[in-house]
């Protein structure tokens, strides 16, 4: 996994934070592909960010659990991952997501590797955590996503079934099943109030799908340039990135402006082994 936070943001100017598995392997990648410049991120251990989460509360990175410390919850300040004195209510040591929810004020975090924490959700305001509504299916690297302005998880490792369910205030509900048994994807939300699923395995086979939810129905509208799973995804402008982890590839894809139709895919990048 790897952890991705914009850091300029303008019409010709986008430099993207990762943080990957190694924390002193972190860079800062050009939008435009044509650099890469080391980052020094100070954290207690290299491993610490290995298998959490990750989302923006109030314009700042945070990451959720993993293997050093499943319950652990670390806020990067200028350069340095910060633990927080409080914890997340559940051990989240893999396989589980989080999403900026309520315009970054707040993070969902759910999923886990445990049979305790496999379906259960918790919510993050940047202080402290409250529990929410549990899902119907278990949806370890299931990732979360925005679908209709609403949280929404798609598949899962271990019973590898195709279930898609969103969260509302009243509960989860399910959405139409993916046409694959999917896991490992990336989900992004688009401002059409669709949402886009990259990547993944079906079983143990890598994909290259690029998957659209829309008006309840899933279309496959391309593909990325080689197959990859278990990546990180970041929507700026009209494009996406892709940072994939099994490839060690970076691929751009590029969205029309007024109806955001996928264009075409770039990975005229460097690549870090």
């Amino acid at each position: 996994m790897l952890f991705l936070c914009p850091c300029i943001e303008r019409e010709s100017d986008v430099f993207i934070l990762v943080i990957p598995f190694y924390v002193d392997g972190s860079y800062l990648q050009s939008g435009d592909g044509s650099s890469q410049i080391s980052a020094t991120i100070n954290a207690p251990d290299n491993y610490y960010a290995e298998d959490a989460a990750h989302a923006l509360v109030n314009g700042k990175l945070h990451i959720f659990g993993g293997y050093i410390n499943g319950t652990k919850i670390a806020r990067l300040d200028d350069c340095t991952l910060n633990e927080l004195t409080v914890r997340l209510n559940e051990q989240r040591s893999s396989g589980h997501a989080a999403l900026s929810i309520e315009n970054g004020k707040k993070v969902l975090i759910c999923f886990g590797y445990s049979s305790e924490s496999r379906k259960t959700c918790e919510i993050f305001d940047g202080s402290t955590t409250v529990s929410t509504f549990a899902s119907d299916s278990t949806h370890r690297f299931g990732g979360l996503g925005l679908y209709k302005n609403q949280p929404a998880s798609v598949g899962c490792r271990d019973e590898e079934h195709q279930k898609a369910e969103t969260l509302s205030a009243s509960g989860w509900t399910a959405l139409p099943d993916h046409p694959k048994r999917i896991s490992s994807h990336s989900l992004v939300a688009l401002e059409n109030q669709s949402m886009l699923l990259i990547g993944g395995i079906d079983g143990n086979v890598p994909q290259s799908g690029i998957w659209q939810l829309k008006d309840e129905n899933w279309n496959e509208i391309g593909e990325l340039l080689q197959t990859d799973f278990s990546g990180s995804a970041i929507y700026i402008g009209r494009s996406i990135y892709y940072f994939g982890y099994f490839s060690n590839a970076i691929e751009r894809l590029d969205f029309t402006e007024e109806t955001e139709d996928l264009q075409k895919s770039r990975s005229n990048w460097k690549f870090r082994l």
